[in-house]
């Protein structure tokens, strides 16, 4: 096992385990969140209804493909249900504000989905839950 197997795990770990955070923030209001009241109100009044419900949908698929990717459990579908997330944000929230997080735009939402891409294309490396599975 080399640095590359290393690399991944480190790619999986900060990249899950981020996301992961945001969408226990959209359903339980950890990490400075607003739980899913406090986010379906948010997305109500950019005119996503029903917004708890939504507030559910992203929350629950941020944190379950955050923690499949750390785990590297499925990652070609982890990844791709974190990247449908990021185009949905890119697209409802983001495009209209530009490029950079500064100003709201989607910089962090492409630096996630570009992560997600390499780690579905590539595989999650032999420090994975894949790797036992799927010998």
């Amino acid at each position: 096992m080399g640095l590359s197997a290393i690399g991944l795990l480190m790619l999986r770990i900060i990249l899950g385990l981020g996301l992961a955070a945001h969408g226990s923030q959209k359903l339980f209001g950890w990490f400075g969140g607003y739980g899913l009241k406090g986010t379906g109100g948010w997305f109500e009044s950019m005119g996503a209804k029903p917004g708890i419900p939504l507030a559910f949908l992203a929350g629950a698929s941020e944190a379950a493909s955050g923690l499949g990717i750390a785990a590297g459990f499925l990652t070609p579908v982890s990844a791709g249900v974190m990247i449908l997330v990021m185009l949905v944000a890119i697209f409802s929230v983001h495009i209209k504000k530009g490029y950079w997080s500064t100003a709201g735009g989607y910089e962090y939402n492409l630096l996630i989905i570009a992560a997600a891409l390499a780690l579905a294309l590539t595989g999650a490396g032999p420090l994975s839950v894949d790797a036992i599975l799927f010998m």
